[in-house]
């Protein structure tokens, strides 16, 4: 599949909890991550979505924010993936930074020139991607 989103995850649905208007989607990895989407309930009835389906999950990269130290705070955001940066990529107004999974996946994020800055964020380093159920886009075969 060719799209925009620079990230693109392979996985099984784990999970459907259908509410009145939407629905949760549990989208296992191959590393034992999981992505929570948050779609229309129409969209799991449209695309057939049901545990056991392979999908995939769509996000993209100005969608994820990422996190070098949680200052003891929890977020409200259901995926949060924990990894290791291998690429920093400045640009002129923005930095491309790449996660890599334990598991094998690779996530990139969209930051500012200042946040890799002020995040002193660097290759090696742990950093944990960020992004909201509402931002991941599940797509089917066929």
């Amino acid at each position: 599949m060719k799209t925009s989103a620079r990230n693109q995850f392979s996985g099984t649905v784990n999970q459907v909890i259908i509410g009145a208007v939407n629905a949760e989607v549990h989208v296992g990895l191959k590393g034992g991550e999981t992505i929570v989407a948050s779609i229309t309930k129409e969209s799991v009835e449209n695309l057939a979505i049901e545990t056991g389906k392979k999908v995939i999950a769509l996000v993209k990269a100005p969608q994820v924010i990422v996190v070098t130290d949680f200052g003891g705070y929890r977020i409200s955001a259901r995926n949060q993936l924990e990894g290791t940066i291998t690429d920093v990529k400045p640009g002129a107004v923005n930095t491309e930074v790449d996660i890599a999974l334990p598991g094998g996946d690779k996530i990139a994020a969209t930051v500012t020139n200042d946040s890799v800055e002020t995040l002193g964020l660097r290759k090696g380093q742990t950093a944990t991607a960020i992004f909201k159920a509402g931002a991941v886009i599940l797509g089917v075969q066929g």
